[in-house]
């Protein structure tokens, strides 16, 4: 049996709050969000039938959910959405504007990391001198070239939590083919623990499996590092 959308008809205020488009956006990330729920953000509001979000729904709807599509729609004719007037319209068409851009703007160069060096030049400054511990990804495109520094977690003064899932969560929306583990020791002995070897073997695996490669782990502490791949210890 179908079901039906009961939200439809209700304020956004009233629904549970990690259905709220706003505060969906702030825990989870913008990527965590459908094309419906920022364009309701964009719109800010909806009418006394529907919400921004039901709002949103019908007008990609009639645009074939291709935001391309409704970009291509004027002023006037986003005004023929009920409950979109002339400053909703105007967000709407600068917002799809502003994206075109985006995608027409050159990217910056980004840092080649083709040896542990380029990793640990490309993090120490973020890790070097931190009083507790700290776990962070690099994220590399095909090229290796640096798309991305995620920092996974933070702890203490001898260790941190960290959840593969959350790794490649950020990996595969980054769309990152390869990655780098980095994460620090702040006692400044560079030595792996057993710890730090289950980790490596168990993100190592999980990378296979999902054909993200995952291809050194670096532990730093101070001006020094300890590399996995220079070692010879990221074949399991």
């Amino acid at each position: 049996m179908p079901t039906y959308d009961t939200n439809c008809h209700r304020t956004i205020k009233s629904w549970a709050e990690a259905d709220r488009p706003r505060e969906k956006m702030l825990q989870k990330g913008r990527q965590a969000l459908s094309d419906a729920e920022l364009l309701a953000i964009i719109l800010g509001s909806g009418s006394r039938e529907e919400t921004a979000v039901a709002l949103a729904q019908r007008m990609l709807h009639t645009a074939g959910n291709n935001l391309r599509e409704l970009g291509r729609l004027s002023i006037q004719q986003l005004m023929q959405f009920k409950g979109v007037g002339q400053a909703k319209a105007l967000s709407i068409a600068a917002a799809l504007e502003l994206g075109r851009r985006h995608q027409l703007a050159e990217l910056p160069l980004r840092p080649l990391i083709r040896s542990s060096k380029d990793a640990f030049a490309t993090i120490s400054p973020l890790l070097s001198d931190l009083p507790h511990e700290e776990f962070w990804i690099l994220l590399l495109n095909r090229a290796n070239r640096l798309i991305g520094k995620v920092r996974m977690s933070s702890g203490g003064t001898s260790g941190t939590v960290v959840e593969a899932s959350m790794v490649f969560r950020h990996s595969i929306l980054s769309g990152a083919c390869s990655i780098i583990l980095v994460h620090n020791h702040p006692s400044g002995n560079i030595t792996p623990s057993e710890a730090d070897l289950r980790l490596t073997r168990k993100l190592v695996r999980a990378g296979q499996t999902l054909d993200i490669a995952v291809l050194d782990h670096l532990i730093i502490g101070g001006n020094h590092y300890y590399s996995f791949a220079d070692e010879g210890h990221m074949s399991f």
